[in-house]
């Protein structure tokens, strides 16, 4: 099998180390390629977390930088001084929630150490190059992120595909006992779904403006979903023979693998319940232990699935009021 050698990722880090270098220089920063380096060090995931580590990054190194100023100049520079530096730099970091600044923040002491000199030009330099660096970073990180809005709609497509199929599979099991199926469609949707709420949680991630949670919220929804058709198909499973009721069944779940499609809540399928719950309320009790176990089987099928069209109802008259202000 390929792959891309030169992933997203790889193209945003190379232009912010170049531009970082290029801003550096041109603002007549000493070691512009150290603008690079930090640069390289502040490309993230999503914007949301680009942001928040360059801040913390920028907050560990200025701290890093006053801690060691103080120490160079009590101490001198030697290397024992550095050891000091680490164990005073590392438990502050801990304490105020800086860990992402460990690197940037050495890597600024590690400058003035090699420059053995302290004056306030360098000082001013070194925080300078921190701006531009993570500042550099963190603005390709905000210009430069891919949408998945194309892959989390495809992803919302495979799963409608498989739940539908997998209504077809349990509707033809209603109606004849002896068909067989490898739950194929319920493997493919579970692996669907985990890759949906992945790429559902980066694009909020990647939202600045905040709210961005129909994608999470959908996918949740056929997460539950999913739940309650594994316990179905467990249940069509103790359904071994044919009865007026299953084939009633069977035609509710037709409906719902076209309703699974649908944007809105249509409400046929939970009218076809209530007719189902009706007709059973008015049968006459089962004359043999088999039918006995097949109407009990059939019975908390439909219980399941009223709680399947529930958590549908809920979630899709939420979402497309979330639509309708959006």
């Amino acid at each position: 099998m390929g792959y891309r050698i030169w992933g997203f990722r790889i193209w945003k880090t190379t232009a912010a180390v170049v531009a970082a270098m290029y801003l550096a220089q041109a603002l007549g920063l000493d070691s512009p390629h150290s603008a690079g380096l930090l640069a390289m060090l502040g490309i993230d995931v999503t914007k949301k977390k680009g942001i928040r580590t360059s801040f913390q990054r920028i907050a560990a190194s200025v701290l890093g930088l006053l801690i060691a100023f103080a120490l160079f100049w009590a101490c001198g520079f030697q290397y024992w001084t550095v050891g000091l530096f680490v164990l005073l730099f590392m438990p502050l970091l801990v304490k105020w929630q800086l860990k992402e600044g460990a690197v940037t923040g050495s890597v600024t002491m590690f400058h003035v150490f090699a420059a053995g000199k302290l004056e306030a030009g360098l000082l001013l330099n070194e925080i300078a190059l921190l701006v531009v660096g993570l500042g550099t970073a963190t603005l390709i990180n905000i210009v430069y992120m891919p949408k998945e809005d194309e892959r989390l709609m495809r992803y919302k497509q495979r799963l409608e595909h498989d739940f539908s199929r997998i209504f077809n599979e349990i509707a033809m099991h209603l109606r004849d006992n002896e068909h067989i199926w490898n739950g194929q469609e319920l493997l493919d949707a579970e692996d669907a779904l985990n890759g949906a709420l992945a790429a559902a949680d980066r694009a909020r991630a990647n939202s600045l403006r905040g709210g961005d949670e129909g994608w999470t919220a959908y996918f949740y929804m056929r997460k539950q979903q999913l739940d309650s058709i594994d316990r179905m198909v467990r249940l069509v499973a103790r359904v071994y023979r044919t009865l007026p009721p299953g084939e009633l069944l069977a035609s509710i779940f037709d409906n719902l693998s076209e309703d699974v499609k649908a944007d809105y809540y249509t409400g046929r399928s939970e009218q076809g319940l209530h007719e189902l719950e009706e007709q059973f309320r008015s049968m006459d009790l089962p004359s043999t232990r088999e039918e006995f176990e097949v109407r009990a089987a059939l019975l908390q099928l439909v219980l399941e699935l009223k709680s399947y069209l529930a958590v549908a109802k809920r979630e899709k008259k939420r979402i497309a009021a979330a639509k309708a202000h959006s």
